[in-house]
């Protein structure tokens, strides 16, 4: 089992849970067993109620925190064993490129704009076969998420885990991002390459338009842009102050955020890309996908084996099962011993 490992490990910030009822139920066993022990000693409590039992309720509680651990254990989908499968490959690489700025926490398209661009990206990826697909995500940096793959869902599981929390540095540098994809192709021969970004717009001189212009001149990269937001009256950033909302501020004056769709625009046209201006609207960046980039950037090639580790968290679901069901089974109480009739006659 050396390929074990954990898909989902960030379930295991759930741990805390768990914890917490483990130490409140032994608190309330052994309080109870206080309780108990002051009320009468062992020899009478089993003369005044034969069915009771200081060891059931310990296994009851056993067996409640095992089943716990179980169901945690299977949300962090464990995984060993490997199959293959395999793809035809249609030749087209293409990195999706998520802004994580603050500003993409405006609500003017719901969710919120950050929302709206990862389930526009994880939308795309279920209509992708055989092209390798990668994600990076930037604001005041930038950051490969995911490189090139054909797993595609191991592609989505890095999707859901992108956050507006990824990026050490507040801001939103652009260019760096193009930059960092364009270095992170591969050089092998493929159909073409692309690079899909979705933002609003929103860029601190990071120079877009020269390093698209750049990645389609050295390298045969196309830009496609799709930009996200209300280009009109903006919407302002909704911000969490000592648990309650509110929302972002500069100088005590209330920060509201636009889509900019010229720099998109622009960025685009010097990657001989498309703009997509989406606004508020949904979209389905699938369908834009596969109608913007021209079928000849597109090549057939070899077939190629996709090693998916085979997850087994229906192994731990099903004894979790199990051992609630015995857990509901287990009484607290052991059954009394019948006591003997009394027969008796008049003297």
């Amino acid at each position: 089992m050396s390929d074990f490992h954990f898909a989902n490990p960030a379930m295991l910030s759930l741990a805390w849970i768990a914890l917490v009822l483990i130490l409140v139920a032994s608190w309330a066993l052994a309080r109870r067993a206080r309780r108990l022990k002051r009320f009468a000693d062992a020899d009478l409590v089993k003369q005044i109620a034969p069915g009771s039992s200081r060891v059931r309720p310990l296994i009851k509680f056993s067996i409640a925190m095992a089943a716990m651990v179980a169901l945690l254990m299977g949300s962090m989908d464990p995984r060993w064993g490997v199959r293959y499968e395999e793809i035809q490959r249609r030749g087209m690489d293409v990195f999706f490129v998520i802004d994580s700025s603050r500003s993409m926490l405006a609500e003017d398209a719901g969710p919120n704009r950050f929302d709206r661009a990862k389930q526009s990206i994880g939308d795309a990826i279920d209509q992708l076969g055989g092209d390798r697909a990668g994600i990076i995500s930037f604001a005041g940096d930038a950051q490969v998420e995911s490189p090139l793959t054909l797993n595609y869902r191991s592609l989505k599981l890095v999707l859901d885990d992108v956050s507006t929390r990824n990026s050490s540095r507040g801001g939103s540098m652009l260019g760096e991002a193009i930059r960092l994809a364009t270095r992170s192709f591969t050089d092998e021969e493929s159909g073409g390459k692309a690079i899909v970004i979705l933002s609003d717009g929103e860029d601190q001189e990071s120079q877009p338009v020269e390093m698209a212009r750049a990645a389609l001149e050295e390298r045969g990269i196309r830009i496609y842009t799709v930009g996200i937001g209300d280009a009109v009256e903006g919407a302002r950033i909704p911000v969490l102050r000592n648990g309650r909302r509110g929302w972002l501020e500069h100088d005590g004056t209330q920060v509201w955020t636009k889509m900019e769709p010229a720099i998109l625009e622009e960025t685009a046209l010097a990657g001989e890309g498309a703009f997509i201006a989406a606004g508020t609207k949904r979209f389905d960046l699938g369908r834009i996908f596969n109608d913007v980039v021209a079928e000849d950037q597109r090549a057939e090639l070899e077939s190629t084996e996709v090693r998916i580790a085979t997850p087994r968290f229906q192994w731990l679901a099903g004894f979790a099962l199990l051992l609630l069901c015995v857990d509901c089974v287990v009484s607290e109480r052991r059954r009394a011993p019948r006591l003997p009739e009394l027969t008796g006659g008049r003297s």
